[in-house]
């Protein structure tokens, strides 16, 4: 969540950031006004207390029938007075949870994706459609349907060692690139989703286990983001790089009737996902080394994509700034998204909390995260952007997690 303090000294700032986000301007006025009140009433009850404290000394020295009648009184004001600050703090939480993050001043203002800015190209586009990834076999999405239900696919032989191979080979250039691989669980906590801001706001989006009150993770983030929660790092222990690959699980409840055929939008998928902890002065630039490391998998893998940056209207609730990264996909003749690359400054590490020390003060760090890839999204430009005759090609940094330089497929 956003820094109180920018509310209360300058809120024209917060209100700006929600007009261009497109939010409206008036949860600005009702948080500063609950916390106004809030804080009124805290003073004012931390000055009864400490009043009625003094009485009650002075009650052990001198049983006096109007002292203790006063304190008597003063008990039953303190209790209305800590009844209406609860509810005050709870409306004030409600308002305060529900801002977005305050966006880096270089982000493009715009209403949505339609006004994102793109930044560079790399590759050449096979203009010429030479496959549908769904027209292939070994793409089961009937026995997907058969199993799970609508958005949900098997994939079988080749297939699914090439997915395999995929997964393989970006973790192990998260690794080069400086990540530190962890397996982490794939149910969470609701405290867990809260800190990287999935709840409230996304709970319609997110799968959850009524029974045991946990929720399947949408993306590694959640995990990887609060693994220091409640602790205090120290200056040096920062920056923390870290890579997980897990599945994905996404109600995609926005998504009727978006992507029907093919992979590109499931229930379940899977994703190498890049995390980063930094100190606040050097997140920018690990920001664009994020960038970086996210564009090295698709250049590795002689891929046609393309680098955008999301402008106001379209930044994701605890970002700042976001890249995306989108493929080249020739069956749609478009650029699909593969990657998001955020940074969500300290917005995250107020809410899971998560601090660090820095000489004698206490600090909130700046979290990152980026796609390092979606794996079912690169499996699908693979196939296509490499198809040639009756199979695949496979990429020189690809043929030693897959044993060939060649995978013909069944048609």
């Amino acid at each position: 969540m956003i820094d109180i303090e920018l509310v209360r000294k300058n809120i024209e700032v917060v209100k700006r950031n929600l007009k261009i986000r497109g939010y409206p301007t008036e949860l600005a006025d009702q948080l500063y006004n609950l916390d106004r009140e809030w804080r009124d009433l805290k003073g004012e009850l931390d000055r009864l207390r400490a009043e009625k404290n003094r009485l009650s000394e002075q009650i052990s020295k001198n049983r006096s029938e109007d002292l203790i009648m006063k304190v008597r009184d003063m008990n039953t004001r303190i209790a209305d007075m800590e009844k209406r600050e609860s509810e005050l703090a709870k409306r004030r939480k409600e308002i305060w949870e529900i801002i977005p993050n305050i966006l880096d001043e270089s982000v493009p203002i715009g209403k949505d994706d339609s006004e994102n800015v793109e930044i560079r190209r790399w590759g050449d586009m096979l203009r010429k459609n030479t496959v549908n990834h769904y027209d292939l076999p070994d793409f089961m999405f009937d026995y997907g349907s058969k199993l799970a239900g609508h958005r949900f696919t098997v994939l079988r032989g080749k297939i699914a060692k090439l997915e395999r191979a995929l997964i393989n080979y970006m973790l192990d250039l998260a690794s080069i690139n400086g990540y530190t691989e962890m397996s982490v669980p794939h149910m969470v906590r609701p405290e867990i989703m809260y800190g990287t801001g999935q709840l409230p706001k996304f709970e319609e989006e997110l799968y959850r286990i009524e029974r045991d009150n946990l929720y399947l993770i949408p993306t590694a983030e959640v995990p990887l983001t609060n693994l220091h929660k409640d602790e205090i790092l120290e200056e040096t222990d920062l920056p923390k790089y870290y890579t997980a690959f897990t599945p994905c699980y996404r109600r995609e409840a926005g998504a009727y009737g978006k992507d029907i055929k093919g992979l590109i939008r499931q229930h379940q998928f899977y994703k190498v996902e890049l995390v980063k902890i930094t100190l606040p002065e050097q997140s920018r630039v690990e920001h664009e080394k994020m960038l970086r490391d996210a564009e090295s998998v698709l250049q590795g893998l002689e891929l046609p994509y393309r680098v955008i940056v999301l402008c106001s209207g379209d930044t994701g609730f605890s970002s700042a700034k976001t890249y995306d990264i989108e493929v080249w996909l020739p069956s749609q003749e478009r650029y699909r998204e593969i990657s998001s690359v955020s940074n969500c400054t300290d917005f995250q590490s107020r809410r899971i909390p998560l601090r660090f020390r820095r000489g004698n003060r206490i600090e909130y760090p700046h979290t990152l995260n980026g796609s390092g890839v979606a794996v079912g999204r690169a499996l699908i430009a693979l196939v296509e952007n490499h198809w040639e005759d009756r199979g695949v090609r496979i990429p020189k940094k690809l043929q030693s997690y897959i044993g060939t330089d060649y995978l013909e497929l069944n048609l």
